[in-house]
């Protein structure tokens, strides 16, 4: 067995073992590419009139949210935006995680629905865990990626020309030959042009299902490098937890966090840190982007400020660790990465089945071929006889 048919036979059965799952989480990311633009089409509660006075407070939104469903609790809270609601992710009994949109301005309940009620949201488990346990369905979609980056590796190997005469071939599509070679051409020449961006996507959605791929890429950006700054864990000031204040600590510290990022459009508000008794607040430069943001902890019982880490001041692969959801889904060059993104998945998902269409034709055509030789070699055993 030579190189090239070595690297073959690894390209074939790595993608029958991870076809079916490379096929699901690229239909599901392609679907998913313009989720945002599609909801806003199509709900209105996600759009609201904005007017010049301030966002109420975290508490106040809370305590609306939590009010309509009695016993639950909330760790999460979203300002989305100057023209879009708050959002409030409350654990209700017996329906699970719920989002609850309210007008940030007037705390009016928007909307609330469960996981389950939205279409993206089921499309998003989909893709990230297959409708599995997160745990098991993690690791499958993660290992499938990985064997799907060495599998686009190695079909560049396959589909580099040998010769310059074959180059243009290579490159175009043979629309007006038979069928099975129009298949052949759609596997190759398309995989090669979605090969760059297909193993980015597949790279930024294992760096979402291992730990050690997301600290690979810190650790790559920054040239081996940790910082204190981005990896200091602080706790609260147990001395406050009993004190009377005016003003919870929750709403300082978004209203601190407001005021030292005033061009911010969307704050994530994090109260879920219970060892530790501190609040986060993230503050995002655009609404819906989740990069280049500035990040802040608080003390959860003075509401005193523990960390401010502007996005200016952090290292390279902590930036790119945060804006690796905008890389994943494209959106982190505006729309016209919506639309490679779109693209790259959909052709991803095309693979799996033209490559099935390629093995099964040769695979009748060796059988063709071996019925041939049967025949052939009775008709002359035949001949010979008479």
């Amino acid at each position: 067995m030579n190189f090239k048919k070595g690297i073959l036979f690894l390209h074939r059965w790595l993608g029958f073992i991870s076809g079916l799952v490379v096929f699901i989480v690229s239909i599901t990311g392609c679907i998913f590419c313009f989720q945002d633009e599609i909801q806003d089409a199509v709900h209105s509660w996600r759009k609201v009139t904005p007017v010049q006075q301030a966002y109420l407070a975290p508490s106040t939104l809370k305590n609306t949210a939590l009010s309509k469903y009695p016993g639950s609790t909330a760790n999460y809270m979203y300002y989305l935006g100057v023209d879009r609601p708050a959002m409030v992710i409350a654990n209700v009994p017996k329906l699970g995680f719920t989002d609850i949109y309210l007008n940030p301005y007037n705390g009016q309940i928007l909307h609330a629905e469960g996981i389950k009620d939205n279409f993206f949201t089921v499309v998003e488990y989909i893709h990230l865990y297959l409708l599995l346990p997160a745990k098991v369905g993690s690791m499958i979609v993660g290992v499938s990626a990985i064997l799907f980056v060495a599998i686009m590796v190695m079909g560049i190997v396959l589909w580099w020309p040998k010769r310059k005469s074959d180059r243009k071939r290579s490159f175009t599509i043979k629309w007006n030959g038979r069928w099975r070679r129009v298949n052949y051409d759609l596997h190759n020449v398309l995989g090669f042009y979605a090969a760059a961006i297909g193993i980015i996507l597949a790279i930024t959605g294992i760096a979402i299902d291992f730990n050690w791929m997301d600290k690979g890429i810190y650790k790559a950006a920054n040239f081996g490098k940790s910082f204190a700054t981005e990896t200091a864990v602080f706790k609260s000031d147990s001395l406050f937890r009993s004190s009377t204040k005016t003003l919870p600590a929750v709403d300082q510290a978004f209203f601190s966090s407001e005021r030292q990022s005033p061009q911010a459009e969307m704050f994530l508000i994090s109260e879920n840190d219970a060892k530790s008794g501190t609040i986060g607040v993230t503050a995002y430069a655009q609404s819906l982007r989740y990069g280049n943001n500035d990040t802040y902890t608080f003390d959860k019982y003075s509401g005193k400020l523990l960390q401010r880490l502007p996005n200016k001041q952090k290292s390279m692969g902590l930036k790119l660790n945060e804006l690796n959801y905008d890389i994943h889904v494209g959106q982190a060059l505006g729309l016209f990465g919506k639309i490679l993104a779109f693209l790259a998945s959909l052709i991803c998902a095309s693979l799996p089945v033209t490559g099935f269409i390629i093995w099964w034709g040769k695979r009748n055509k060796s059988k063709s071929k071996q019925v041939k030789a049967v025949v052939h070699r009775k008709l002359h055993k035949q001949m010979q006889l008479k």
